[in-house]
């Protein structure tokens, strides 16, 4: 059975970090593309970061450029989002989400099949 465990939210004053995981298991996640996405309250689920599978490509929404670090630890068969200097704007509900292929955009969550249940961040002093 596939199944994503997002884990690493929490409560982090601005300019914080946190380093959210997701933990894979029934399948490898080097053999499929990994998306981080995220959902603030009235808010629509927007991409945020992406791996593609064996080559490692990386891709980012224009405000975490720079900030957030998409990796994958194939040993561990988990993908990590690193988030450094976070902002109030960060907060929202994070979820990975897992496809072998992608016909369409990274940050179409329409793209991805298999999806966490989210971790919450949020950012405020």
């Amino acid at each position: 059975q596939v199944q994503l465990v997002e884990s690493g939210g929490g409560l982090v004053q601005p300019g914080g970090s946190l380093r959210l995981s997701c933990a894979a298991s029934g399948f490898t996640l080097d053999d499929y593309v990994i998306g981080w996405f995220r959902q603030a309250p009235g808010k629509e689920r927007e991409g945020v970061s992406c791996i593609s599978r064996r080559d490692s490509s990386t891709y980012y929404r224009d405000s975490v450029k720079g900030r957030f670090t998409i990796s994958r630890d194939n040993a561990k068969n988990r993908v990590y989002l690193q988030m450094n200097s976070l902002k109030p704007e960060d907060t929202a509900v994070y979820y990975c989400a897992a496809d072998t292929t992608l016909i369409g955009s990274w940050y179409s969550p329409y793209e991805y099949k298999y999806w966490g249940q989210g971790t919450q961040v949020t950012v405020s002093s």
